[in-house]
């Protein structure tokens, strides 16, 4: 049996769309992963999947959440959300993406990424991304799409008994 990402770059076909509240236990279950496994979010702890779908209520047209599906499988999520509740920062958003570890490196966090920036574009200002230092792969990324490294917070976040930097990436649009 193969996994995810095998099908994932034997396939040429990959469903971006809006996320929807059916979404929530796949949506959960990959941030989850990498929750209990990464320091790509500085949650200590699982979510549940009622705050997985109050966050989702929180977002609009503006700010949306793309999933991205593999026969009929989701295999990865993005979003925009609100970088500051003050009213001056409407037109800045941060980027959050998130693909099944059994998918990555399959194209799957670029294509979300794409379709993210482009419906952003000449709607907001400015999309930031916070990534936890070390995570080569998520800066090349960022990097290829335009995005520019524009700041560091020292020691930001306690992770895997480790304080960990964050570096602050920029992409004006």
């Amino acid at each position: 049996m193969s996994d995810i990402s095998d099908t994932i770059k034997s396939q040429s076909a990959l469903l971006i769309r809006r996320a929807e509240e059916k979404d929530i236990p796949a949506i959960t279950r990959i941030y989850n992963e990498a929750v209990l496994n990464t320091a790509a979010t500085f949650h200590l702890e699982p979510v549940s999947t009622e705050e997985r779908s109050s966050w989702l209520a929180r977002h609009d047209g503006t700010r949306p959440v793309l999933v991205a599906e593999s026969e009929g499988t989701l295999v990865g999520w993005a979003s925009l959300s609100r970088w500051n509740p003050k009213q001056a920062y409407d037109g800045t958003v941060e980027l959050s993406v998130y693909v099944d570890r059994n998918a990555r490196g399959g194209g799957i966090g670029k294509a979300l990424m794409e379709e993210l920036i482009s419906r952003a574009r000449g709607k907001l200002h400015t999309i930031i991304s916070l990534i936890t230092e070390g995570n080569e792969v998520s800066m090349k990324l960022h990097r290829q799409l335009g995005f520019e490294q524009s700041g560091v917070i020292r020691e930001a976040g306690y992770k895997f008994e480790q304080y960990l930097d964050v570096t602050i990436w920029q992409l004006m649009l």
